[in-house]
């Protein structure tokens, strides 16, 4: 049975990362490519390599730190029982959803006082051009 791999290259290419980028997710732990050639020069990467990318990319959308990211992947490659992952992951997802959450306002204030300023600028450009049209 044969089993796929893939390059460095490969797997940059799909996920539009760079090739540098893909080296230190294998020095923070994320990934462990087997190794080959002169030197163990060439990285050689499995299925699970590519999953484990995968999951990375995916928790970095939700915000998650890239050790908490390999914290959580690494329970998922553990056979332990699914329970305490799901619980953990879950507390990740909460604290994070709480800090986007609080940035979410911090921003809606922002843009309400944005919305302030602006309706103060119109008002007093009208008056300003109403009396240059009086003048």
């Amino acid at each position: 049975m044969a089993t796929t791999t893939y390059t460095i290259s490969d797997l940059a290419k799909e996920f539009d990362l760079t090739t540098r980028a893909m080296r230190f997710y294998e020095d923070m732990g994320l990934l462990q490519p087997e190794r080959s050639g002169p030197g163990g020069r060439n990285r050689i990467y499995s299925a699970r390599d590519r999953t484990r990318l995968k999951l990375t990319l995916r928790a970095k959308r939700l915000g998650l730190s890239l050790s908490e990211a390999r914290e959580i992947i690494d329970m998922y490659d553990s056979p332990r029982d699914t329970g305490p992952q799901l619980k953990k992951f879950l507390a990740v997802l909460a604290t994070h959803r709480k800090q986007l959450e609080e940035q979410m306002a911090d921003l809606q204030a922002n843009l309400d006082e944005v919305k302030v300023h602006e309706r103060e600028a119109r008002a007093l450009l009208a008056r300003v051009e109403k009396t240059r049209q009086a003048a």
